[in-house]
């Protein structure tokens, strides 16, 4: 007997960004975490890289007029309702891609300014950096630095509170509507804080509110920024407002890292299926 299921046809969720060969970050990370929660997921891929768990060897990336094409063909198919960019990687890919964006834009876009890889190996030419600023912060709904982006962004060392209070006030102005900047790069044994900045608060400062989630002890953190980025552009593209939808990709991304494991060599994973595994079917 044939049995058919009655479903809703998921959301369909976007990310621009560069492949991982060893799965763990990149466009694969994005993938799986839109399909855990509940967002299917489609790709540009801005660059090719060869890396596993031990760091990046090699980068290829296709000509700038084709990444373009992907993203036309892709908005020309498909009804977007959330996407993310990752790793951008060289100023004409930039402009390419913020050309496309600047005329099909109508969906909330989450902006993980990816410079430099886990191991070192730079994700972001440095004649790119002026290009990201000038035209894809502007378009960003959330941008989600962690310590290194920001201080890149911001022009400063971020060492204390009042320091990455200040980074998110100072890149708030170069257009972002609002700027995540992210605690994993901060030492301590409390808990990992991440700091969320909105502009226009009561006092037309900016509005920047702390948000907790207990610090996981684990090495496999590999892909940990494109996960949480990629998780709440699919939370955005399911309807939910910015704070609760980063409030509970925090939430996954910390379960992700609780149930990691290390598939090979060096840095493993999040386990971007721990909220399937652990249900019972």
């Amino acid at each position: 007997m044939t049995v058919h299921a009655p479903h809703a046809t998921p959301p369909c969720i976007l990310t621009i960004a560069g492949s991982d060969s060893g799965g763990g970050a990149g466009i694969q990370a994005d993938l799986k975490a839109m399909t855990a929660l509940g967002g299917f997921g489609m790709s540009v891929i801005t660059a090719l890289t060869a890396q596993n768990g031990l760091g990046v060897t090699g980068i290829h990336a296709p000509d700038a007029e084709f990444v373009a094409l992907q993203l036309t063909t892709v908005l020309d198919g498909f009804p977007v309702v959330g996407a993310k960019t990752g790793m951008l990687f060289s100023a004409p890919i930039i402009e390419a891609v913020a050309d496309v964006l600047d005329a099909r834009k109508n969906f909330p876009l989450v902006v993980d300014p990816v410079s430099v890889s886990q191991s070192g190996h730079r994700l972001l030419r440095e004649d790119a950096v002026e290009a990201m600023v000038r035209r894809v912060l502007p378009l960003a709904d959330l941008l989600t630095p962690n310590r290194p982006e920001a201080e890149m962004l911001a022009g400063m060392d971020i060492a204390t509170e009042g320091d990455a209070r200040e980074a998110v006030r100072r890149i708030l102005g170069m257009g972002p509507k609002a700027v995540l900047l992210k605690g994993g790069h901060f030492e301590g044994s409390g808990d990992l804080v991440d700091w969320l900045g909105l502009p226009g608060g009561a006092d037309g400062e900016a509005d920047i509110v702390a948000l907790s989630q207990p610090r996981v002890d684990t090495p496999n953190n590999h892909g940990t920024g494109c996960t949480l980025s990629a998780a709440i552009a699919t939370c955005l593209g399911l309807g939910m407002k910015l704070l609760p939808a980063v409030q509970r990709a925090q939430r996954y991304l910390n379960l992700c890292l609780r149930e990691s494991y290390t598939p090979g060599r060096g840095f493993g994973p999040p386990n971007h299926a721990a909220p399937l595994t652990l249900r019972d079917f």
